[in-house]
Formats: C-alpha cells, sequence, structure tokens
C-alpha cells in the first residue's frame, strides 16, 4: 500500500528545519464523475492554505489543486476536499482507489455545498460497506485543536433551516473521512467578495478548516 504522504506528515513535524521548510505539504479538491459540481469554491482552498500557513505553521502550496479519484496521485495530497451540489459517481476501481488511500493515513473532508447528501453516502457505502457515518460528538478532537468549538461546527450558510452537524467514517478507531452537513464551510473559505459573507463568519470557516487539516496532519 503506498505512503507518499507520510511524506507530508513528516515535514508537518519537523516543520521548523531548514530542509522541511523547502518541502510543500500539498491539499487538492478531489473530481469525481456523475455531473456534479465537484469544481464548485474555486478560491476555497488557496484561502485555507494561506490561514493554515499564517496560523498552523504548515507550509502549504497555494495552488488550487486537483486530482481525480481513480488517479495514483492521490498519495501527493496530506487532505482532499470534496464539495458540490449534486451527483457522484464512483466506479469500482476508483471507490478502491480511494479506499486505499485512507487506509494508507490519507484524509477526505466531504463538505457538503447543498444537495450532495443523498448521493455521497450511498458513493462512500462503496468504499467503506461496512462502516456508516455517526455524528461526533461536540468533544470530538477535530473540535479542538487550534481552535476552540464547543458547540461543534459553525452555520456559515442557511438553506434548509437545520443544525450544522459532522459526521465522520471510522475505521478501526481512526477518522478517515469528516462529513460536514448544513454547515457550508467551503463558501466561508472563498474570496469574501463571492459571497459577501461577513467576515466574522469567515473567520468561524477558517478557524474549522485549520482544525480539520490539523487533525489530518496528526492523526496517526
Amino acid at each position: 500500500m503506498h505512503r507518499y504522504f507520510l511524506l507530508s506528515f513528516i515535514s508537518f513535524f519537523l516543520i521548523c528545519s531548514a530542509e522541511a521548510q523547502e518541502e510543500r505539504l500539498m491539499m487538492a479538491k478531489l473530481k469525481y464523475n456523475g455531473g456534479g459540481d465537484w469544481y464548485a469554491n474555486k478560491t476555497a482552498l488557496p484561502n485555507l492554505a494561506e490561514f493554515c500557513n499564517e496560523y498552523l505553521s504548515t507550509n502549504f502550496d497555494l495552488n488550487d489543486e486537483t486530482v481525480e479519484v481513480g488517479s495514483p496521485d492521490l498519495y501527493q495530497y496530506a487532505y482532499l476536499y470534496m464539495t458540490g451540489h449534486g451527483n457522484v459517481v464512483f466506479n469500482p476501481s476508483e471507490a478502491e482507489n480511494l479506499r486505499n488511500y485512507l487506509l494508507a493515513g490519507g484524509f477526505l473532508h466531504i463538505d457538503d455545498n447543498y444537495g450532495l447528501d443523498s448521493y455521497i453516502r450511498l458513493e462512500m457505502k462503496k468504499v467503506f460497506p461496512e462502516l456508516e457515518f455517526i455524528e461526533l460528538p461536540f468533544n470530538h478532537t477535530i473540535y479542538n485543536q487550534k481552535f476552540e468549538f464547543k458547540n461543534g461546527l459553525p452555520k456559515i450558510h442557511e438553506h434548509d433551516n437545520k443544525p450544522p452537524q459532522g459526521f465522520g467514517l471510522i475505521y478501526e478507531g481512526n477518522l478517515v473521512c469528516f462529513y460536514s452537513y448544513e454547515s457550508d464551510l467551503g463558501n466561508g473559505w472563498e474570496d469574501q467578495r463571492i459571497h459577501n459573507d461577513p467576515e466574522e463568519k469567515r473567520q468561524e470557516a477558517l478557524m474549522m478548516g485549520a482544525n480539520i487539516i490539523s487533525y489530518a496532519l496528526t492523526q496517526f
């Protein structure tokens, strides 16, 4: 099983050394089939990377990277971000590739941009047929990293007047996939001009994103 992501993992812990400073951590948006808008939130990841570099002392590349779910290049990325509003389809080889990446220590963050829920639950069953999404309690460590969120996920955008929920797939005690629902973190990460969100909301979204990144880099 590939372990390329561990190079990024090690560089996080050695970030103070000159050699580590030269190696860039990388995050990417997950490109999937089915017709859904996997490409949504175009400015989100560069802004999140910049925020993490400032507040977590990480060394993320600021480019807006994308990677296909079936690609061996998954292993280059310490963190995968998946979003959209519509249909998602994983074929068997893609599901296997994503599973192997996650079991090798990778991390997937699924961020419902409204309308993704019914699709992603079915497709993630192809990846982990033995697992169910469970709602994470507010005292879970993902809410208590650099920043503390006593009430769990912040609410960034309103859709159906539902509370935000954070779900996870937990494999052998490890959270391998975090699913943010009814929160819309990615919209909060975008440039302020795009959604005209109050700066307070944008900061909440970025701080929660930094917590997810911190957790993803230190879980193993």
